[in-house]
């Protein structure tokens, strides 16, 4: 399978949704905020098969030390092929310099960013103000 990863500021709406609605991520309930706070991406990647976007990354980032890496999601029929680490490497491309790289994983995707070399920060706790239900 040919995965094309590239960095844009241009994503279909209705891939987009299906892909998050596939990932069952709440953010898919906001439609309108979810893609306007991808276009306001420091960095937006997607991955494409012919003319079907199968994955999306996004990062935050003050553009010097510190980067955050908010979404991450591979369409279901997707997952399995390496299109989550290619996506992950176009973002180190970028930011693998960087002092600080941030996540935050739960279930299967601690285990694949564990792959692509992050680990749990020492003793720090992951905190937030959460409106979805998903986690």
């Amino acid at each position: 399978m040919d995965v094309l990863i590239k960095e844009t500021r241009e994503i279909p709406k209705e891939q987009l949704m299906e892909l998050y609605k596939r990932n069952q991520w709440s953010s898919a309930e906001k439609p309108e905020l979810l893609y306007k706070a991808l276009l306001n991406s420091h960095t937006l990647v997607s991955a494409w098969v012919d003319d079907r976007m199968v994955g999306i990354a996004n990062a935050i980032s003050d553009g010097c030390l510190v980067v955050y890496y908010p979404h991450m999601l591979v369409h279901p029929d997707y997952q399995g092929h390496g299109i989550g680490c290619k996506m992950m490497d176009a973002m180190q491309k970028k930011y693998g310099e960087y002092h600080q790289q941030m996540l935050t994983a739960d279930g299967d995707a601690v285990k694949f960013y564990n792959k692509c070399g992050f680990k749990r920060a020492g003793g720090t706790v992951p905190m937030w103000i959460y409106q979805g239900e998903d986690h």
